[in-house]
C-alpha cells in the first residue's frame, strides 16, 4: 500500500494520477513540467513509487528529483512488461500505447483486447489472448482534423468540438462538427467491425480526452474508461518494482 504517482506527459496535456494502493484517487493537471512543479508534487503527496510516461522533451532534472525521493521508473521499450511486443522495432512503440495495452492485460487477462485511445491521434492497439501486442494503427485525432481543415484551406475557420452536433450541418461550423465527429465515429465502428471479422471474441476498451464525444454514438459494445492509461502505468510500475 501507500501512495503512487503515475505521470503522463502527452503532446497536449501533462497529467498526474494519484493511487492509494491499486485504488485510483484523483487526476491532477500540471501546468508545466519544471523542477519547481515536480518538487511541489513530491512534497504534497510524498509518494513511495513514481512512474513517468513521456512523449515530449522534458528537463531531465525532474527525473533526478523523483529518483532521489521515490522508487522511480521511466517507461520505455526497455521496461519489463506483462506482455510481449513481437514487432521489428520495439523502441518505436509509444509509451502511451504500451501503457494502454498493459491496462488491458491487467483488467482482462488471457483475452483478446482492442484498445482505442482518443488523444492527439487515434491509436488502435490490439493485444491477443497470449498477451502479445500485435500492433494496430494510428490516424489523426479530432483536434488535428479541425486544425488541418482550417490551416489547409483559405476560408474554413478553426473550431473546437462541442456537443450536441447534428448529422446534417446547417452552417459552416455545424458542417465541420458533423464531418469530423460523425466521420470519426464511423471510422471507429468500422475498424472494430474489421477486427471482428478476424477475431470472433474480443473486448473493446475506449479511453482518452475526446472519449465523451463518441461513447453515445458508437454502435459496438465498448468498455469506456477515462483512466485507462493511468491504470496501465500503475500496473507497469508494480511489474518493474516487485
Amino acid at each position: 500500500m501507500g501512495i503512487s504517482l503515475c505521470l503522463d506527459f502527452g503532446n497536449t496535456r501533462l497529467k498526474v494520477a494519484v493511487f492509494n494502493g491499486r485504488d485510483f484517487q484523483e487526476e491532477i493537471n500540471l501546468p508545466e513540467a519544471t523542477v519547481e512543479s515536480i518538487t511541489a508534487l513530491m512534497n504534497q503527496w510524498k509518494p513511495k513509487k513514481v512512474i513517468l510516461s513521456s512523449v515530449i522533451n522534458h528537463d531531465p532534472a525532474i527525473e533526478s528529483i523523483m529518483a532521489e525521493q521515490t522508487v522511480f521508473h521511466r517507461l520505455s521499450h526497455a521496461s519489463l512488461l506483462p506482455l510481449t511486443t513481437p514487432v521489428g522495432k520495439p523502441e518505436t512503440i509509444g509509451a502511451d500505447r504500451l501503457a494502454l495495452v498493459a491496462a488491458a492485460v491487467d483488467l482482462f487477462p488471457k483475452q483478446h483486447n482492442l484498445v482505442i485511445g482518443l488523444g492527439t491521434c487515434i491509436t488502435y492497439n490490439f493485444i491477443n489472448n497470449q498477451h502479445e501486442f500485435l500492433g494496430g494503427s494510428i490516424s489523426p485525432g479530432m483536434n488535428m482534423r479541425f486544425r488541418a481543415m482550417h490551416e489547409q484551406t483559405a476560408l474554413l475557420p478553426y473550431i473546437k468540438a462541442e456537443s450536441p452536433f447534428p448529422l446534417v450541418g446547417y452552417d459552416t461550423k455545424t458542417n465541420l462538427l458533423s464531418g469530423v465527429i460523425w466521420g470519426m465515429t464511423k471510422e471507429i465502428d468500422g475498424i472494430i467491425d474489421e477486427y471482428a471479422l478476424k477475431y470472433s471474441n474480443f473486448n473493446v476498451l475506449l479511453t482518452g480526452g475526446d472519449m465523451p464525444f463518441f461513447v453515445p454514438h458508437l454502435k459496438n459494445r465498448i468498455f469506456a474508461d477515462p483512466n485507462l492509461i493511468f491504470k496501465g502505468l500503475y500496473a507497469i510500475s508494480e511489474f518493474n518494482n516487485r
